[in-house]
């Protein structure tokens, strides 16, 4: 009995420092840019030149999340806003792991651009929509 329970405890610890995928990479690191995006959107403090920042909604499933990427690290301006900068810096990381590391392990299942500019609703929303 405590020898299964050591087993068992063993197995949870070896599946927590399991190093990560690279669709885990991809995805936890697409999900910090969006939320860092959103954030930067809604700081009180933000700069002016934020407002007209390319939208930021990524999808890793989706195809154009390459071209969003691509289009987001080569908008010329807000240079001088450190926020800015750091999340360009983030974005192109996630570019080059898309693109070469993990170029064999990602499954695109869409290639609908338009559905990155504007997120698909909770069902939460959608209902309060329809309830309107």
């Amino acid at each position: 009995m405590l020898l299964s329970l050591f087993a068992l405890l063993s197995a949870a610890l070896l599946a927590r420092a399991a190093p990560p995928t690279c669709y885990s990479r991809v995805l936890s690191l697409s999900k910090e840019i969006t939320e860092s995006f959103k954030e930067l959107q809604t700081s009180k403090a933000k700069d002016p030149c934020v407002e007209t920042l390319p939208r930021l909604y990524l999808d890793i499933h989706n195809y154009c999340v390459l071209t969003k990427l691509r289009d987001f690290v080569a908008y010329p301006r807000c240079e001088r806003v450190l926020e800015v900068s750091e999340l360009k810096e983030k974005a192109r990381s996630l570019y080059t792991i898309m693109i070469s590391y993990c170029r064999r392990d990602l499954a695109f299942l869409t290639d609908d651009c338009n559905a990155l500019e504007s997120p698909i609703q909770s069902s939460i929303e959608s209902s309060e929509d329809i309830d309107s």
